[in-house]
């Protein structure tokens, strides 16, 4: 079994995936790239690599049952336990998205990864984070998934255009965040949702005003929340995002 701490990060090999799993890596952990595409990832561990972080790779489609369970046992065979799991990977679908005209193919597709996916790596890997003396779980979402900041009087304008698929998916994923929070309360296992900001990555055609490496700050941040921290929360840089 790994001496140090040891991440899975999804859908690592750019954006702000690869930059939390080098925030974690710069700390002294080992970290697991995963990602679909097998030239994108093996790039990703070499560059990581190069940067002196102990970096390996994990063949991982969050939207495959078999490819996400043999992602638990390949962790598990060379690592013995998972510290962290930080749910990053994810897709925005095809725009436009006004809920009068979306293609409900593009709902389903964005909600089989930003959603099922999560539920489907997060079940993996449990067996693997409750070995560990300080489990934690980070689900990426977005403040355009805060029902508060997105409706009332003075909606949220920040947001970007209408995203019929995207948006409800992360507001989606925030309850998915509070069901394992509830279901793991009483344990080790500490469970919070995680908003960037507005990062500039190819989801938003690099529109965004942050980079990859600030948004990916929050993440390494919950990710190493001492015992008796916070579980079932919403946070961004700013402290609590309201839900």
């Amino acid at each position: 079994m790994s001496e140090r701490k040891v991440a899975l990060v999804t859908g690592a090999n750019k954006g702000i995936g690869y930059e939390i799993a080098a925030g974690l890596g710069a700390l002294g952990w080992r970290v697991g790239v995963g990602a679909r595409d097998d030239g994108r990832r093996a790039a990703a561990v070499q560059r990581l690599r190069a940067a002196g972080i102990d970096a390996f790779g994990v063949p991982l489609d969050v939207t495959e049952d078999v490819g996400v369970s043999a992602a638990a046992r390949l962790i598990e065979r060379q690592e013995g336990r998972l510290d962290v799991l930080v749910n990053n990977a994810a897709i925005s679908g095809a725009m436009p998205q006004q809920p009068t005209e979306v293609d409900l193919a593009t709902v389903r597709a964005v909600l089989e990864t930003n959603v099922l996916g999560v539920i489907r790596v997060t079940n993996a890997m449990l067996p693997l984070l409750r070995r560990s003396a300080s489990p934690r779980i980070v689900n990426m979402s977005s403040s355009v998934g805060s029902l508060a900041r997105q409706s009332g009087p003075e909606p949220d304008r920040t947001a970007g255009p209408v995203a019929m698929a995207y948006a409800p998916s992360k507001t989606f994923l925030n309850a998915v965040t509070l069901q394992y929070a509830r279901e793991l309360s009483g344990t080790d296992v500490l469970v919070n949702a995680a908003c960037p900001g507005y990062v500039a990555t190819d989801l938003n055609g690099f529109r965004g005003v942050r980079t990859p490496a600030q948004g990916a700050a929050i993440a390494v941040e919950l990710a190493t929340l001492p015992d008796g921290g916070p579980t079932g929360r919403f946070f961004d840089d700013a402290g609590p995002v309201p839900w």
